[in-house]
């Protein structure tokens, strides 16, 4: 064992706390698979990465991301959060106003928009699922077959069926049967677009759920989409923020003419965050994923 540069970022927030947060493991030269999977296990975070050389000649540095139950090969979050940490730790990139992360699912380009970060989301491959397992998530969620709008299998490399509900209401009032969902083995991504009414016309939604709802609204105005994310099959019931997630959200609901080409997400609030992901299409199509991003954490662990 080794002491190792450390960080904790807080990602998808200007605001420390409010965000999802990464444990960023700066030198993981030497950490075997095992090692690396205790650790992120044990810091109980929704994501844990570990930062090494570039194996590909164009990339800047390699990360490779663990939950507590396995490896992932693309996640939006800490590919955010591991590039704040990166460049904050003095990372230089190979070409000036670009950064290139190598992660298992690829290379994956990030840029500055001012301040903030961006990175391009990598392709997506969909899908319809299959009407048994639309049923059955559905029972998990407590959901109405008339509440579904639309419903994909999204990959980009972490494999989300995405769900487009017919209010952001209805997205906050959920309360998800983890167990069933851990059962089902299907990780499930649930959006809405926030309706234009106020806010005691809507019985579906309980006052706590309501009151997040209008804290959200009245600090941030210009929503355009409420997202959660549940992932009990990885070890983590409801992640605060989530990248990839969003990612492909983007990729089919602008492509399927559900939301214009830039809009601004939000996912946290049932979890006491207030997560903003900042989503945009090109005029190439490609979709890119933006979010601020706060060190808490600054140190060095013994792994």
């Amino acid at each position: 064992m080794k002491t190792r540069p450390f960080k904790q970022v807080d990602v998808f927030t200007a605001k420390p706390y409010l965000g999802n947060p990464l444990a960023v493991v700066l030198d993981a030269t030497g950490l075997d698979d095992a090692a690396m999977q205790s650790f992120a296990k044990w810091t109980n975070l929704s994501e844990t990465t570990f930062l090494l050389p570039p194996t590909e000649p164009s990339a800047d540095y390699r990360v490779r991301i663990f939950t507590p139950g396995g490896e992932l090969p693309f996640a939006g979050h800490p590919t955010l959060g591991s590039c704040h940490a990166w460049l904050q730790a003095g990372g230089r990139p190979k070409a000036a106003g670009r950064i290139v992360q190598q992660c298992v699912a690829g290379l994956v380009p990030i840029r500055h928009e001012g301040e903030r970060l961006v990175f391009a989301a990598p392709p997506l491959r969909r899908s319809a699922p299959s009407p048994s397992l639309l049923a059955k998530v559905a029972a998990a969620l407590g959901l109405k077959s008339q509440q579904i709008v639309a419903a994909q299998l999204l990959d980009n490399g972490p494999v989300w069926l995405g769900l487009l509900l017919d209010d952001a209401d209805t997205v906050l009032a959920l309360k998800p049967d983890h167990r069933m969902l851990k059962e089902l083995g299907q990780k499930v991504g649930v959006a809405g677009v926030p309706a234009a009414q106020d806010d005691a016309a809507s019985p579906l939604i309980s006052r706590s759920n309501r009151e997040a709802r209008a804290f959200a609204r009245s600090n941030d105005e210009g929503i355009g989409l409420e997202v959660r994310a549940f992932a009990a099959p990885i070890g983590v019931e409801e992640d605060p923020v989530t990248g990839s997630l969003n990612a492909s959200l983007a990729q089919w609901l602008i492509a399927d003419g559900h939301l214009p080409e830039r809009y601004l997400a939000a996912q946290g609030q049932c979890l006491g965050r207030a997560g903003r992901v900042h989503v945009s299409r090109d005029a190439e199509s490609q979709v890119w994923i933006g979010g601020d991003s706060v060190t808490c954490i600054d140190g060095k662990v013994t792994l």
